[in-house]
């Protein structure tokens, strides 16, 4: 295992990184992935619906479920956008185990994706009860939240978008409780030729099109599959949570519909 500071020296010495199938200097992906979520944020849900063909919403039950959140949670949704993870998490806490005091934080680097989650607060007894804060951050720097202070950590199709996910996934184990949970849903490597070889046709012309077609933007939509294309494979990005100090369970990840997703997950312990 690396240390943070063997880590850190060096990412410091890599000046560039990806942003789809570009090569770009580090200190610009930032500001290219916030255009991205600028111009999608509206349209969001819509764009996983296409890029999902509308099967993102059962990934995103079956990731709560996983969760299995005891009463009381204190839940940090990170790249939390629009707030469907955050919403979803509330509602379970209630039908499951008639909890009215679980809460979320959401973070997301994008105020206008944010902005499409105020909305779908506004107006809950989840909002007027003070159980969802909203705040704009930078998922590798969290220094507006103090060590060891939620139980959980969620990040979903979010890390794949930042420029250094390993310092990401540091941040999550310093901003958790001892004991505490991290939980990421991402896109990622079918494991089925056949099935891979349809999902790349379906990536690389469905979906782009879909973009022009629906939000008359096809380059957004087209970074958004270079991205997943780009992320490291299901085993390597378990490494990289193992690397930042946490425990994982077997493997470390589930895989659903044939990789097309992987659900992975770390205690600290």
């Amino acid at each position: 295992m690396h240390t943070q500071a063997e880590t850190e020296k060096q990412e410091d010495h890599t000046t560039t990184t990806h942003f789809g199938f570009k090569t770009v200097p580090k200190e610009m992906k930032e500001s290219l992935v916030r255009n991205v979520f600028s111009n999608v944020a509206s349209k969001y849900d819509l764009m996983n619906d296409a890029m999902s063909v509308g099967v993102h919403r059962l990934w995103k039950d079956h990731f709560i479920r996983k969760m299995a959140p005891a009463p009381g949670t204190k839940l940090l949704d990170v790249a939390g956008g629009t707030g469907d993870i955050a919403q979803r998490f509330l509602q379970y806490q209630e039908r499951i185990n008639g909890d009215n005091v679980s809460s979320v934080h959401l973070v997301d680097i994008n105020p206008e994706m944010l902005q499409e989650g105020e909305r779908r607060f506004s107006g809950s007894k989840w909002a007027l009860e003070d159980r969802v804060a909203f705040t704009v951050g930078n998922a590798e720097n969290l220094e507006f939240i103090e060590d060891n202070s939620f139980d959980v950590y969620t990040i979903s199709f979010g890390i794949r978008n930042c420029t250094n996910p390993d310092r990401v996934v540091r941040e999550a184990f310093r901003v958790l409780k001892p004991g505490g949970r991290f939980m990421c849903l991402e896109f990622s490597r079918v494991d089925n030729p056949v099935l891979a070889a349809l999902y790349d046709a379906h990536s690389f012309h469905v979906i782009p099109a879909l973009g022009e077609l629906l939000a008359n933007d096809r380059k957004s939509y087209e970074y958004l599959v270079e991205s997943i294309r780009r992320f490291p494979p299901q085993n390597e990005f378990a490494q990289i949570i193992r690397d930042a100090g946490f425990t994982t369970i077997g493997k470390g990840y589930e895989n659903l519909t044939f990789g097309t997703v992987a659900i992975h997950s770390g205690y600290k312990f």
